[in-house]
């Protein structure tokens, strides 16, 4: 109860964040777009020196930029636990997977049910943002950067090279080589599996401590600051940028949502109908409230004790089932993230001008795929891990970044309702695995 409170708080402040941003961000576009064309262009520049500037770059020394240096605060605390967060997620989760020792066949379908929700998912995703992107929704132009030429000239296998380091110190030491920190965890996970539990208990309970105490640091940032950072990011967002910058920023939001919306309602339903041979309409009903408290509280780790209760007596999925594939799946069954950090990644490509090519857009789907995996269940991870496919594809100039800045402040709500699909994804591969080893109460399930 105390965790639904405090997600239902935190809902709640966002939602007025976001809407009070709005307002004022909104009402400081009109302002900015009247002084700018007219004879206020001083006044407005009096204005955004103090509020709104880039106290970092050239010309802007005397600037105090109060608006920009919370909302870097705010994004910068948040940058901080990228790698430490993908060490420790990833490397718990596949450390979990050594479950498959014992489990064997149920955890193997329990993967590949993943698997196949995920590929759909990413399908999805890629047809639709590639539409999106060759009509033209996501290119803009942001006054005073330049707009890329290329892809980073450089052939887009070499993300497969730098995936493995040279240098374990060189990994862990910047942002831009989290691809090579997700390779050491999978890594270290694998060996851990082969050495077992008891020869490697104490690097499990380190790296189970520092997840915890990154996820506890995570919460904490973004329950004490998002609200009034999410409000300065989105009016500085307005008055910095304009209408062209805003224009594929709606296309982003309402895209996204209707693709997640899509794949909640229609996709996950049709896969119980197939997969499970249940009553798609049943599963829809009783499955609602699940959504709903992950929408709410953003959280898949705080919607999971719910989740277990609706599928072992709402759908009759046995317990050594649904205690085995719900928690495996709250770390690595991230469908929605994967749609989420796909488009997003399309998106900040359009606004950067980067082309994007149909090897390009393999690539970011399977690092969306192991990025997602590595998301921990906490509100505003998979915005904080889109990183790790910026920095992979080399989307990293200075439109890309703003970008991504933009993507941190408008995405709260988006990321609501990629937790209710996350959490639902969890619930349907219960039912599947469930309903093929003989292991589902239909008679519960249809009552």
């Amino acid at each position: 109860m105390e965790k639904k409170t405090s997600g239902n708080s935190l809902a709640r402040k966002m939602a007025i964040s976001l809407v009070c941003g709005l307002a004022v961000g909104l009402i400081m576009l009109f302002v900015r777009e009247s002084m700018t064309s007219g004879s206020g262009a001083g006044t407005w520049n009096m204005i955004n020196n103090l509020l709104f500037a880039d106290i970092t770059a050239a010309g802007s020394e005397s600037a105090i930029g109060l608006f920009y240096i919370i909302g870097q605060l705010f994004i910068r605390a948040l940058q901080l636990v990228i790698v430490p967060m993908v060490f420790t997620s990833i490397t718990l989760a596949v450390g979990q997977i050594s479950d498959t020792r014992t489990l064997g066949r149920i955890s193997a379908k329990t993967i590949g049910w993943f698997l196949i929700c995920s590929f759909f998912a990413l399908v999805l995703a890629c047809v639709a943002g590639t539409v999106a992107y060759n009509m033209g929704f996501f290119t803009t132009s942001v006054e005073g950067l330049t707009e890329a030429t290329g892809s980073t000239g450089s052939n887009p296998l070499n993300v497969v090279l730098n995936v493995v380091p040279s240098n374990i110190g060189t990994a862990f030491s910047s942002n831009t080589a989290v691809l090579s920190i997700v390779f050491l965890a999978i890594a270290l996970g694998l060996c851990m599996n082969v050495l077992g539990p008891e020869k490697t208990k104490t690097i499990r309970a380190l790296v189970t401590e520092l997840n915890d105490v990154v996820v506890v640091f995570l919460n904490y940032v973004v329950t004490k600051f998002a609200p009034i950072a999410v409000f300065m990011l989105l009016v500085r967002t307005f008055a910095t940028y304009g209408i062209n910058y805003l224009k594929p920023a709606l296309a982003y939001v309402v895209l996204t949502v209707a693709l997640l919306l899509i794949f909640l309602v229609v996709a996950y339903p049709i896969v119980v109908m197939i997969g499970a041979k249940m009553n798609p309409i049943t599963f829809i009903k009783k499955i609602t409230d699940v959504a709903v408290f992950g929408f709410s509280t953003s959280s898949s780790a705080a919607t999971l004790p719910l989740n277990l209760k609706t599928c072992t007596e709402g759908f009759g999925v046995d317990n050594t089932i649904a205690s085995f594939v719900l928690p495996l799946g709250m770390t690595i069954n991230m469908n929605g993230t994967a749609i989420m950090q796909v488009i997003a990644t399309v998106f900040i490509a359009g606004c950067a001008g980067y082309p994007i090519s149909f090897p390009q857009l393999v690539v970011i789907a399977l690092l969306a795929l192991v990025a997602s995996a590595g998301t921990p269940a906490a509100p505003g991870a998979g915005a904080i891990i889109l990183f790790t496919i910026l920095s992979g594809v080399g989307y990293v100039n200075d439109s890309a970044l703003l970008a991504y800045s933009l993507i941190l402040a408008i995405n709260r709500p988006i990321e609501m309702l990629v937790t209710a699909l996350n959490v639902v994804g969890d619930a349907v591969t219960s039912i599947c695995v469930a309903k093929s080893e003989g292991l589902l109460d239909e008679e519960k399930y249809n009552a």
